[in-house]
């Protein structure tokens, strides 16, 4: 996503808002450019539903999930290292930042990494949901959760 809207730039095209099979870049809101989106945040055992929801302004929102990449119950692509096995506490993370790169990366880093040490490497804001229901999310996150 960013290499295209790099190219998008080069070209003249200021204005864009890119979905990349639910990961998104918008190129603007805060400066003139398009106005904030308003996002669904996929629910995360159901993805006819969503949990909340987010406007997004300029910058990048990547998700990861439990439910995506999944080849068996209860097997999917997020794997503990130090066991070999899915994660299981976690089952959904958003984050927000400049890029899309480093929007992707952190959200599948929020799975295996304590939010607050990410923080201390990272500007972004961000949600993670759990198994047992539950919800952590970033002073800066500026989403409203269902209840």
């Amino acid at each position: 996503m960013d290499l295209l809207a790099g190219l998008l730039r080069s070209h003249g095209v200021p204005d864009f808002f890119i979905d990349a099979s639910g990961d998104l870049l918008n190129s603007g809101g805060d400066d003139g450019g398009l106005d904030p989106v308003q996002v669904a945040l996929e629910h995360p055992y159901d993805p006819t539903k969503a949990i909340g929801t987010l406007p997004l302004g300029a910058g990048a929102l990547c998700a990861s999930a439990s439910n995506r990449r999944a080849w068996g119950d209860g097997l999917h692509h997020l794997l503990d290292g130090s066991t070999g096995a899915p994660v299981r506490t976690v089952v959904a993370t958003w984050a927000l930042t400049d890029t899309a790169m480093e929007a992707d990366a952190l959200a599948t880093a929020l799975f295996l990494v304590p939010a607050e040490d990410l923080e201390r490497h990272f500007r972004f804001s961000w949600l993670k949901v759990f198994s047992n229901g539950s919800a952590e999310y970033s002073a800066e996150f500026e989403g409203a959760l269902f209840t």
